[in-house]
């Protein structure tokens, strides 16, 4: 049975960067078609950011629909193709009400947010012409996370945290705001990440990676299938996103993308593993509170620029070389968080 539910995983995952990969060069023509190019921030308001980023000025912004449309169109396809005919198309099915309802419903509505977001700032709608901004991205973040935190509290009467190597802990009503922070902190951590050629994109993949796993060995074989989809399609995006990248993620992927790995992290039941599982989206997210609290409180800047990506190409490293610094951190942090999660449950 394992073996069956590991090569569907496996072979779904291998489809998905072959169909993404496919529809890539289609998303890119219609992107360079209707000039959905990214807006740089201005000298004045990010001078530093400005001077290392204005020769991208331009560049097509938005290629997240590769990641959640492949996600989206397989598990349709196949849902379709098991209702109407069963068969074998029952075992590549991956759509099931209390595994993948949840994330599905999740990448699709901050999927069709971010897009929405990204069009305002393509079309410089919004304050200062760029979208939204942070603190109303926040209040986004919040309002979904809380809607998602009661329908677990509610509906699926979920009031339980997994505390590593001492088991579950039942934390009563504590368990929704404790949600809103976890999906908030992954959406906003991913969307901060998001700045770098290939950056997110390769950061997220071990992160799914570590949560298909974890999936796997929870017998959770549709979840685990879905994770893996979702590992091909963001294999097949990086393959054109690396430095130099031909388009950008836009907020209709690192939105996605975020809350999805909050979500998917708490039906796992391993919301206290995500520093392991994503350390890079943690240091991203903190760079920006500490330069933010250093700027109100004393007037003056932690890192020379914020996130801190944007720091070490102002010291000097090339582009490429933080991000491949910042995905190596990613796979021994995931390896680690891995490691850590199996002698956890071991030892119970």
């Amino acid at each position: 049975m394992e073996v069956l539910q590991a090569a569907r995983v496996l072979g779904l995952s291998i489809i998905s960067f072959l169909v993404a990969l496919s529809l890539t060069p289609v998303v890119v023509k219609i992107l360079f078609r209707f000039h959905f190019a990214k807006q740089i921030r201005s000298r004045e308001s990010a001078p530093i950011f400005f001077e290392l980023h204005k020769k991208k000025e331009n560049t097509p912004t938005m290629g997240g629909i590769v990641i959640w449309a492949t996600v989206l169109g397989m598990a349709l396809v196949f849902f379709a193709l098991s209702y109407f005919f069963g068969g074998t198309f029952d075992y590549l099915n991956f759509v099931d009400r209390a595994q993948t309802y949840l994330p599905l419903a999740a990448i699709g509505i901050a999927a069709l947010l971010g897009f929405l977001d990204d069009l305002a700032g393509v079309f410089r709608i919004g304050p200062n012409g760029g979208g939204l901004k942070v603190s109303q991205k926040l209040v986004v973040y919040m309002l979904l996370a809380l809607i998602g935190g009661l329908w677990f509290y509610y509906r699926l009467d979920w009031n339980v945290l997994y505390i590593p190597f001492f088991g579950n802990m039942n934390i009563g009503w504590w368990y929704i705001p404790i949600f809103m922070f976890i999906i908030s902190a992954s959406a906003f951590s991913a969307n901060e990440t998001d700045g770098l050629d290939g950056l997110l994109g390769g950061v997220a993949l071990f992160t799914f990676v570590a949560l298909t796993v974890v999936a796997f060995a929870l017998g959770r074989y549709d979840l685990a299938t879905f994770s893996g989809v979702t590992v091909g399609a963001l294999l097949a995006f990086l393959w054109f996103n690396i430095f130099p990248a031909r388009f950008f993620m836009g907020d209709t992927g690192s939105m996605a993308l975020g809350i999805t790995i909050g979500v998917i992290a708490m039906l796992t039941n391993t919301a206290l593993f995500l520093p392991f599982f994503a350390p890079i989206l943690v240091i991203e997210s903190l760079s920006v509170i500490i330069q933010v609290i250093s700027k109100k409180l004393f007037g003056r800047k932690i890192f020379l620029s914020a996130p801190i990506h944007h720091h070490f190409e102002a010291l000097g490293w090339p582009e490429s070389q933080v991000t491949m610094r910042f995905w190596i951190i990613s796979a021994v942090f995931s390896a680690l968080g891995l490691s850590l999660y199996f002698i956890s449950r071991f030892f119970q």
